[in-house]
């Protein structure tokens, strides 16, 4: 399938999202290459915001955070509101997505997972004076896609109040995005049968630098924390500065090479199987209907897909994709505890990383909307994947259409005139 624009050839015009690069990097190519090209771009078009948003997205790609923040600053310095038109054209419908400035992991990266489809995507990046575009483009549906953080909990309180009665269908209401929280999510979590959540509890640095750091103190802790312990960066995501502490002496340590002002900690949970390696799986929930997105396997319990090992160990991937075709049965052994999450989380579309524990119970490790889905691995390697992969887009779509002719057909029905008794 032919998913231009191509990133060789970019328009000059033309934002390209996240899902070209993303798929460059899993095939491999040079994306050193790519964002040497995209500033060339850049400095024979300084105007062009597109231009700076795609070197922006290369440069967060390949890690430099610093330089990825600095360009999409320029970005949106010249213009907030970007579209990545449908592949098929005239498309079905037109999503407005709400995002916030932020790296690739601050928001729902709706371009991956609709890659190819019949939806244009008018993406617009709120500003604190401007939660809304203005004037507000020609849409069908809005979703609400930018992640909770403290920072963006302002933001969030107005869009609940600004879309309250908003003229078209609303997904992912801004109320319950702040339930992909740690901890709030731990504690919503909690108490559902078959499910297995580690409390977790926030502290700050100066906290923890006063003295939480000793097990003693850990243990007059909101719920009393013992080590072996998780830590990480309250802004962290893809296991950025996540480590096992096993001692007060290892904690105190972390503390003085990791910086931040905010931390979560919660008890590490041993999810080997008996064979002892640890597997992950990654769940999507469009409307509370479940779908499998991947299963990693791994020797180290902190499991990213890239480096379990998939894409060179072929027994891996046979389990995976034994995994994946058998996932109905999963589904149904877990049907009251998946629709317990979706209910208590609040969102039309959520996914989560967790695992199944040798008594057989859900454990979650992290729940939100902007985990990265998508349809771009080899199927030379992974040909068992795009059929799963499809199910998750096609519920995706058709939840968007259904919304919108839900919608419609209310508001043709409230304006029908009434008959006269």
């Amino acid at each position: 399938m032919d998913f231009s624009p191509s990133v060789a050839e970019p328009p000059s015009t033309h934002y390209l999202g996240l899902a070209p690069f993303l798929r460059a990097s899993i095939a491999g190519e040079d994306l050193r290459a790519m964002a040497k090209a995209a500033l060339e771009q850049v400095g024979q078009n300084p105007a062009a915001a597109n231009l700076w948003l795609n070197l922006s997205t290369l440069m967060f790609s390949l890690g430099q955070r610093e330089a990825g923040f600095a360009t999409q600053n320029q970005a949106l310095a010249l213009e907030r509101l970007f579209e990545i038109k449908a592949t098929t054209q005239p498309a079905t419908l037109r999503l407005l997505v709400l995002m916030v400035e932020g790296d690739v992991a601050a928001n729902t990266p709706l371009d991956c997972l609709l890659e190819g489809s019949n939806i244009d995507l008018l993406l617009y990046f709120i500003a604190p004076a401007a939660p809304l575009p203005s004037p507000v483009p020609a849409h069908d549906a809005v979703f609400i896609a930018l992640g909770d953080a403290p920072e963006h909990r302002p933001l969030l309180s107005e869009l609940a109040s600004k879309l309250a009665h908003w003229p078209k269908p609303v997904l992912n209401q801004a109320n319950a995005i702040p339930n992909t929280e740690r901890a709030q999510a731990s504690r919503l979590l909690k108490g559902i049968n078959g499910v297995l959540v580690p409390s977790t509890q926030a502290f700050s640095y100066a906290a923890l630098s006063r003295g939480i750091a000793h097990a003693a103190n850990l243990a007059r802790a909101a719920e009393p924390l013992t080590f072996p312990l998780i830590i990480r960066p309250h802004d962290s995501h893809a296991g950025r500065d996540l480590d096992k502490i096993e001692s007060a002496d290892a904690l105190q340590a972390y503390l003085a090479r990791v910086a931040a002002e905010q931390f979560f900690i919660a008890p590490f949970i041993d999810y080997r199987s008996q064979d002892g390696l640890y597997r992950k799986f990654r769940i999507a929930l469009v409307q509370g209907e479940a779908f499998i997105v991947h299963l990693a396997i791994s020797t180290h319990w902190m499991i990213h897909y890239v480096n379990a090992g998939m894409y060179e160990d072929p027994q891996k991937r046979a389990e995976e994709a034994q995994f994946m075709a058998q996932f109905a049965a999963f589904k149904q052994r877990h049907q009251a505890a998946l629709a317990a999450i979706s209910t208590r989380m609040g969102l039309d579309y959520v996914c989560f990383d967790g695992a199944e524990t040798r008594d057989g119970k859900l454990l979650i490790f992290e729940i939100d909307h902007v985990m990265v889905v998508h349809a771009m691995d080899s199927t030379m390697l992974f040909p068992y994947k795009a059929e799963p992969i499809k199910q998750i887009q096609t519920a995706f779509r058709q939840m968007l259409i259904n919304r919108v002719a839900t919608h419609t057909a209310r508001l043709s029905a409230a304006q029908s005139p009434q008959p006269v008794r």
